[in-house]
């Protein structure tokens, strides 16, 4: 039987994707999610990001069971989304190991390596040259 303490303690856990970071915490027993203080709305005005966000919820069936409150710094919206979703799939996982096998599968427990190339001398940008000129 869970007492009233275990039922409330927020499960923690960091996601990162490109330059974003996310401090995620899990709270049992109430739903919603809030970013950096706000409504998900507020933060993610797109609903491709709103979904992914609630993505690992959706997957193991607990979408109605937590609460997400997450603080999350650095990079664009897609990146902050995708950082948000990796820490939510990582708290999942801390709270319930059964829950790795079909995260895993799917890629949510994978931190995306992939990040900007850096800039290369005498280049506009990484692979960008200068307009050539015949004459």
């Amino acid at each position: 039987m869970t007492t009233t303490a275990e039922k409330t303690t927020p499960t923690r856990a960091v996601g990162r994707r490109k330059e974003a970071t996310a401090r995620v915490r899990l709270v049992s027993g109430e739903t919603g999610v809030t970013v950096n203080g706000k409504p998900v709305e507020k933060h993610f005005p797109y609903r491709i990001h709103q979904a992914l966000i609630v993505e690992p919820l959706k997957l193991v069936g607990m979408q109605d069971s937590f609460a997400v409150s997450a603080k999350v710094e650095g990079g664009g919206l897609t990146g902050q989304a995708e950082a948000i979703r990796h820490g939510i799939a990582r708290a999942l996982v801390s709270l319930n190991a059964e829950f790795r096998k079909s995260l895993k599968a799917v890629g949510f427990l994978r931190r995306d390596p992939r990040s900007k190339e850096r800039k290369k001398p005498g280049l506009r940008r990484a692979r960008r040259a200068p307009q050539w000129s015949k004459r």
